[in-house]
């Protein structure tokens, strides 16, 4: 029978690994608490990072449905676990990896799926989710004003030609017929 504080200690693993949009496991050996310190500032707020006992996660994964990590858990291990954008947390990652070689991304997990060490590194290069969507926004209100303008085109341009013609008409009607005479009332 397990001990009371692993089994809380696995249900607690258990909910991050349910309640996150993603986890990141990675190797953290040479860093030193300071250092850790900055990560876990460079992750974000919506993004909690945690140096785990590997058999421990390795059952709260499987718990919580995840299987695909289990060739992951060897080494000293500690998992970022992201309940807001990932690709802010990835960046976070990828910018402090950078900084400091002794963190090794791992692998993890995206909305359930497995993603190795070098997925976790495109999707640090993604734009935020924010700029997307500004962007996406941008692009339809674009088409919405080429559709308004479009509209409106059709309209004034019937008004203009239909004007072309009246004046090209009393032109014509001016030009080549003669001055109505008044007749002497005498």
């Amino acid at each position: 029978m397990a001990r009371p504080d692993k089994a809380a200690a696995v249900a607690e693993l258990t909910d991050k690994f349910r309640s996150s949009n993603a986890a990141v496991l990675t190797e953290y050996r040479g860093l030193t608490v300071a250092q850790l310190k900055e990560l876990r500032r460079s992750l974000g707020e919506n993004a909690q990072y945690s140096v785990v006992k590997n058999t421990l996660t390795k059952i709260a994964a499987n718990e919580a449905g995840i299987n695909t990590l289990d060739d992951l858990f060897a080494g000293p291990t500690a998992v970022a676990f992201v309940t807001g954008d990932p690709v802010e947390s990835a960046k976070g990652l990828r910018d402090f990896a950078k900084d400091n070689p002794n963190l090794i991304i791992k692998g993890g997990v995206l909305d359930g799926k497995a993603l190795s060490a070098d997925e976790f590194k495109k999707l640090a290069d993604l734009e935020s989710r924010e700029v997307l969507l500004a962007k996406l926004a941008g692009a339809m209100k674009a088409k919405q004003s080429q559709a308004a303008a479009l509209f409106q085109a059709l309209p004034s341009k019937f008004v203009r030609t239909a004007e072309a013609l009246r004046a090209q008409k009393e032109e014509q009607d001016g030009a080549g017929t003669p001055a109505p005479v008044e007749a002497d009332s005498e």
